[in-house]
């Protein structure tokens, strides 16, 4: 079983963001904990690309940040280990992946300690390949008739780990797959803060496959 201790604004759960493009999660998350206060500080980001542009956000708000690459780190282990080493390096509690694109493989001690957020409702159209509007174009045609997105533990295969949290975003008669896409962020940039803080808050427990989260008091 894992579960977390009860951090405060004043005693924040220092996370590592890993990104490989624009950074939108890195932004909401730190508006997020500015505007609401959450008992989270980002430490360190991790950028699979040195052209990610989301590196502006890290730098706008002087937090420590790195280019980790494929091309530096061929082998996913060696890759993996250069992330996580950094993370060890920053005393980082919990690894929040947003919008990154390269896999990797969770040691021992970062077990339940890596979260990523996927724009549908796992176990559907998810997996090695369905990222970004692929997956919104593969929702609607398959007439599915709502969507959503999912909070879940990263271990080592592609959208498998624990899932923490869902929101359910409903497939509108004429959506395209930007219409959808912009709702089911929408959705994104509500439960996936609220999701990190309630394991800041020591709200989460796992235990197999089944988490639990308590409702904030």
């Amino acid at each position: 079983m894992t579960t977390w201790s009860e951090h405060t604004v004043e005693n924040p759960l220092k996370i590592a963001v890993l990104i490989s493009g624009g950074g939108t999660t890195l932004r909401n998350l730190l508006d997020r904990i500015r505007e609401d206060q959450l008992p989270l500080e980002v430490v360190l980001v991790i950028s699979s690309s040195s052209k990610a542009k989301g590196i502006a956000y890290a730098e706008e708000a002087n937090i420590p940040h790195q280019v980790v690459t494929v091309a530096q780190h061929p082998d996913k282990a060696d890759f993996s280990q250069a992330i996580f080493q950094a993370c060890r390096e920053r005393a980082v509690e919990l690894v929040v992946m947003g919008g990154f694109l390269k896999q990797v493989a969770v040691p021992s001690d970062f077990v339940n300690r890596v979260v990523n957020i996927h724009p549908s409702l796992i176990p559907a159209f998810c997996g090695a390949g369905f990222y970004g509007i692929r997956v919104h174009t593969a929702v609607i045609e398959h007439g599915a008739k709502v969507s959503g997105c999912t909070v879940h533990f990263v271990d080592d295969h592609y959208d498998h780990g624990p899932i923490i949290a869902q929101s359910v975003v409903d497939v509108l008669p004429n959506d395209q797959p930007a219409d959808l896409a912009g709702r089911v962020f929408d959705a994104e940039c509500q439960v996936y803060p609220a999701t990190i803080a309630a394991i800041a808050e020591g709200r989460v427990t796992v235990s197999g496959r089944q988490v639990t989260v308590q409702p904030s008091v």
